[in-house]
């Protein structure tokens, strides 16, 4: 069944035009319903004016509360990167389901797991009330589901937390972030799921901060090489399900290219260079594109199969009004992307 697009309206406006002024362009959020279908979704924050604010203490924080968030909300995530100024994290998002008391119970527990004295009165009263089934049961359980199964809330949730943590132990206030966060629907297959998590472990290699991702601790890809069943779990589902030991081997494929070493494939390309091989029509492994920043994977509000892109453009354009009808934009023929295509063009060069 056609997953039904929901679109969110962001408060950016572009060239500093008011929602009144004729000619503002307006961000959108593209999102599938979860009472629909699965999607899964590339989100992406940055600290305000891009201020390298995270240090190792406040990334593992971050990390941290990206997990229980995720756990509390009912979402997955597959892959993350936390770097100093800015985080992605892959999530999916599964078809929505009810929840038994007992669940929103447990997961109540998760973002509360150090509950204050007030917040155990409350918890008291909860159950309470739970157990009577009256009207204030009710509405308990729909300001929890109101937080579930939605990828707007689960970032909406992560940014706030970690800015309250931030700014009291930082002696500040005031906004942390920048904007509202990005984000990209991604085909819930493996060639675009593959690539999108190789491409979010590959941002610390991109910095130049390590040449493996295995190396940088504050990444999905690390966590689950250190054991995490978690971090293991989104990594498997990328590569199809497997046990760890073949799923770390087929990413690594996805991380490195075959028939290369990781001192030959790890450092990442000079731009100079990349677009050299461009401009002279030549293509590049996979694994090397990767090791640019390409803003397709951020800015390219869907990506997917052109066949994926299509269906979501279909429901786009009636929804938003657009006159013309746009068609699915292929990935340049850099390098072997199979069937990948985005949605939105980009309005500056494609390199971040």
């Amino acid at each position: 069944m056609r997953g039904i697009l929901r679109i969110e309206y962001s408060a950016h406006w572009i060239a500093g035009k008011s929602p009144a002024t004729s000619g503002f362009v307006r961000q959108r959020r593209i999102k599938i319903s979860p009472a629909d279908n699965e999607a899964a979704y590339h989100c992406i924050s940055r600290t305000v004016n891009g201020e390298w604010l995270f240090d190792d203490a406040a990334k593992e924080i971050l990390r941290r509360q990206l997990w229980q968030v995720a756990d509390y909300c009912g979402i997955h995530i597959v892959t993350y990167t936390i770097l100093s100024n800015h985080f992605h994290v892959l999530v999916d998002v599964p078809p929505w389901q009810p929840l038994p008391d007992a669940e929103l119970l447990r997961r109540y527990h998760v973002l509360y797991p150090i509950p204050t004295k007030h917040q155990a009165a409350r918890l008291e009263v909860i159950v309470a009330e739970l157990s009577l089934n009256g009207p204030q049961a009710m509405l308990w359980r729909q300001r929890q589901l109101a937080l579930m199964g939605d990828v707007s809330q689960f970032m909406k949730l992560v940014k706030q937390r970690f800015s309250i943590w931030f700014n009291k132990s930082h002696q500040r206030f005031g906004t942390l972030w920048a904007e509202r966060f990005k984000s990209v629907l991604v085909e819930v297959k493996d060639h675009a799921l593959q690539t999108m998590a190789a491409y979010i472990d590959l941002n610390s290699v991109r910095a130049g901060i390590v040449r493996d991702p295995k190396e940088y601790r504050f990444c999905g890809y690390a966590e689950a090489v250190a054991g995490s069943a978690s971090a293991r779990a989104g990594i498997q589902r990328v590569v199809g399900g497997c046990n760890w030991s073949d799923a770390q081997a087929h990413y690594r494929e996805l991380l490195f290219g075959t028939g290369a070493g990781i001192a030959e494939a790890a450092a990442s390309i000079p731009l100079a260079e990349f677009q050299r091989v461009v401009a002279a029509g030549g293509r590049l492994p996979l694994a090397a594109v990767l090791r640019c920043r390409l803003r397709y994977f951020t800015d390219g509000a869907v990506l997917g199969s052109k066949a994926f892109v299509q269906t979501q453009l279909a429901t786009y354009r009636p929804t938003t009004g657009c006159r013309k009808q746009p068609s699915p934009l292929p990935l340049p023929a850099w390098t072997d992307w199979g069937d990948l295509a985005i949605m939105r063009g980009l309005r500056e060069h494609a390199f971040g």
